[in-house]
């Protein structure tokens, strides 16, 4: 059932990316190209998800979720580029640079990301209060205070030996605050109650944690071909992780405390959240 509706869910966003339109420029090319070259949508997914688990209709807030899948990918072309993480390949291809170089590569990534907020704004079936407070939220978790201020956290602790809450701090905004916005995006357009919003942000915190500590792992025990990049990165990069602070056994036990959180917080919600605590095993046991 889990497999049927995450499909489900993939279709719809797969087909409203492809309907996108773009010019023939070569910006137009270099966004499209990282936005379209596949991924596991999770962002857009859990928005969707969390609409559908407050009682409202996932595909009416369609396009800030696909706002999220914008953000997610910028962030990942910028990863990508020789001053930051410097890897060749993603998601199974050449990196954005490799194929259009480093400054189209930069900036296609400020593209979807101001392409984003366009997304964000689109009429939608709401309160504005809600819409604007869904962009101010969005702006503020893709920001300083958040997935960007996180990186800049993860850069300034390579080659350093950090304590676990160190680690948890980086990844609680490199990775957890988008996730943590995508659960909350898709509970106030949908007109959740603030009773459900905090149980879905209690989820999502989580999950992102979860969703990090797993990374973590398969850069170890993964291969490059089935990760879509390069394994082992971390390692050569000198970068503190959940496995070299806590040991690749207790970094599993760590990851199922998480997802076991992440399904207790769904309580308060009805069996239309089943699928977020399934979300939540998936995260836990996929291999790229």
């Amino acid at each position: 059932m889990f497999q049927e509706t995450f499909q489900q869910y993939l279709a719809v966003i797969e087909k409203y990316l492809a309907q996108m339109p773009w010019g023939k420029d070569k910006l137009s090319e270099s966004m499209s190209y990282s936005l379209v070259g596949g991924g596991k949508r999770i962002r857009p997914v859990l928005a969707l998800a969390s609409a559908k688990a407050v009682g409202g209709d996932p595909e009416k807030i369609l396009p800030a979720a696909i706002a999220l899948e914008l953000i997610h990918t910028y962030s990942l072309i910028h990863d990508d580029l020789p001053a930051m993480d410097n890897d060749d390949y993603r998601r199974g291809r050449l990196s954005n640079h490799k194929v259009f170089g480093e400054a189209n590569a930069i900036l296609a990534g400020d593209g979807l990301l101001t392409y984003a907020f366009e997304f964000l704004a689109d009429p939608v079936l709401c309160q504005p209060e809600r819409q604007l407070r869904v962009i101010r939220e969005v702006a503020v978790a893709a920001g300083k205070n958040g997935m960007v201020g996180g990186q800049v956290l993860d850069i300034a602790g390579e080659g350093k030996k950090l304590s676990l809450a160190e680690i948890e701090e980086i990844h609680k905004a490199k990775t957890g605050a988008l996730l943590t916005v995508s659960a909350r995006l898709g509970g106030i357009l949908a007109g959740g109650s603030e009773e459900q919003i905090e149980a879905l942000t209690k989820y999502a915190q989580a999950l992102g944690l979860a969703f990090q500590i797993k990374d973590d792992i398969l850069d170890v025990i993964g291969d490059s071909e089935t990760l879509g990049k390069p394994a082992g990165s971390d390692q050569r990069q000198e970068k503190a992780t959940y496995v070299s602070i806590l040991g690749l056994e207790e970094a599993k036990r760590v990851l199922h405390a998480q997802i076991q959180g992440a399904q207790s917080a769904l309580k308060l919600l009805d069996n239309r959240a089943e699928f977020l605590g399934d979300l939540a095993v998936y995260i836990e046991q996929r291999q790229h």
